[in-house]
């Protein structure tokens, strides 16, 4: 137990900063910066105070106002702060003014998630995907920084003539990202041929927001043992397993999970694993519906698979955690309209949230509810596309 306290005192104590905008609801700023809170634990740190202003938009120098970002700076000097952690991706000249004002370590959202990604790749796949990410966040922020970079090319006899220190990491960045784009370029190939080597057999992308439960489901489903955990991003390479439901053999994929505001730079670089969405026949969209925000999550998702030219697929939503599900008991005589919040686990289902998105399943990965039901549904929406795809062979089912 003593190692355990050890262990987290040693962690870099961190506090987060957001925007609350007068077009966005006061509950939904703090559900951000409890998410920002998860991935600050995800990445190893401990998050241990929130700072939100009231702003119409971002201040161009400093995001917050200068009188707030005296206020945290005064915090982090009393308080031992390690990081001071943005809920937006700041520009080049705002981390810059920032750091100079509270002279620490600061990181915006965009740099957490790189900063998790980087720990989480496990396959060259993915380191490939999250450096290339990771360059390309850092290049316009060169300004700020001195890295050194031109050591790991020998340095002396490379540099142009007058060129000064910031123009040579500039210049061997952009380098690096044309190489890792090459390789990128390679692996994408050989994933394109072993997708083609699996023929034509019908195929099955879980998709959804992040930790919503998509590598339980795999295991589950498929007997298998992938990494699953109660942090964001668990899953980053996409597995695919061959399942076989009442003799009908097809494909299911377990794809990294997505997540609001995703930075640019990951969806660029993660393209080629997101091709498992895109040439999926099938998308099974998982929900958490223990989360408080499980409506403005979906929407996420949605519009990201917009993005990916997915979102036309034949899907259908699949609520996870209903074993977690819990609800604010209503009084008889209270006048107020319901909300998701005070709707029992069987009003929900009978409400509009399922009756929009039919077939809707309510299941628990975790304690194995309602799987058989869950089963039935992909079985009849892959016979559906099988039975189109080799029409003679419906005598096996």
């Amino acid at each position: 137990m003593k190692e355990n306290r050890t262990e987290i005192q040693e962690k870099p104590k961190a506090v987060l900063i957001g925007l609350s905008y007068s077009d966005r609801p006061l509950q939904e700023v703090h559900d951000y910066l409890d998410e920002l809170s998860f991935l600050t634990e995800t990445a190893g740190a401990v998050p241990v105070k929130s700072f939100i202003q009231n702003r119409e938009h971002p201040h161009p120098k400093y995001f917050v106002g200068s009188g707030k970002l005296d206020e945290v700076a005064e915090y982090v000097q009393q308080e031992k702060i390690d990081l001071v952690i943005f809920d937006d991706e700041l520009t080049p000249g705002q981390l810059k003014n920032i750091e100079k004002n509270i002279k620490g370590r600061v990181l915006d959202r965009t740099n957490l998630i790189l900063d998790i990604f980087a720990k989480r790749a496990k396959t060259a796949h993915a380191k490939v995907q999250v450096e290339l990410a990771q360059y390309q966040y850092l290049l316009p922020r060169l300004t700020r920084m001195w890295t050194h970079l031109e050591r790991q090319r020998g340095g002396i006899g490379l540099r142009g003539p007058g060129e000064t220190e910031i123009e040579t990491d500039r210049r061997i960045i952009r380098d690096k990202i044309a190489r890792l784009k090459n390789q990128l370029i390679m692996i994408d190939k050989q994933m394109a041929t072993q997708r083609k080597n699996r023929g034509r057999m019908v195929r099955v992308a879980l998709v959804g927001y992040t930790n919503v439960g998509k590598s339980t489901i795999m295991n589950l489903l498929s007997k298998s043992d992938i990494f699953a955990e109660n942090k964001l991003f668990a899953t980053l390479d996409t597995t695919v397993r061959k399942l076989v439901i009442d003799n009908l053999p097809f494909l299911l994929s377990d794809t990294v999970g997505f997540i609001r505001k995703l930075p640019h730079h990951l969806v660029e670089s993660f393209k080629s694993t997101l091709d498992e969405v895109r040439e999926a026949d099938i998308l099974i969209h998982v929900a958490d519906i223990s989360h408080p925000g499980f409506e403005e999550q979906i929407e996420v998702v949605r519009k990201i698979l917009q993005e990916l030219e997915s979102a036309d697929k034949p899907t259908f939503l699949v609520f996870n955690k209903i074993d977690s599900y819990s609800y604010v008991r209503k009084d008889d005589d209270d006048l107020t309209t319901k909300s998701k919040e005070n709707l029992t686990l069987d009003e929900l289902k009978n409400s509009w949230i399922a009756k929009e998105n039919n077939p809707c399943i309510f299941i628990s990965a975790k304690e194995k509810e309602n799987i058989p039901k869950f089963k039935e549904v992909i079985y009849s929406k892959v016979k559906e596309i099988h039975s189109k795809r080799y029409p003679y062979n419906d005598y096996l089912y």
